[in-house]
């Protein structure tokens, strides 16, 4: 960003902050007056972000999730298990016996 894009952002935030002011004192501390003010933070701190970063914004690296592995056995199940259980692909009941 140049200097005069930044100097303009800042500007630009600045306007919509006293926007919410003023409705804030309009409207009280409604839920939507609070998204707007909670957004327009969240402009100032991407702003600030963008800033610190230089001319050449980087992408953010995702996060590193941690993945449990869970080893799901090989060896056939138990017929038992499935002793006097409904078929569901064959449309009944149907006894194994």
């Amino acid at each position: 960003m140049t200097s005069t894009e930044i100097v303009e952002l800042r500007r630009v935030i600045g306007q919509m902050r006293h926007c919410v002011s003023s409705l804030r004192a309009k409207y009280g501390d409604v839920a939507a007056v609070q998204r707007l003010a909670n957004d327009v933070e969240r402009m100032d701190i991407d702003a600030t972000e963008l800033v610190d970063l230089g001319s050449t914004p980087r992408q953010r690296e995702a996060p590193q999730v941690e993945r449990e592995v869970v080893v799901v056995p090989d060896t056939p199940y138990d017929e038992s298990l499935w002793k006097d259980a409904d078929d569901e692909g064959l449309g009944g009941y149907r006894n194994r016996s």
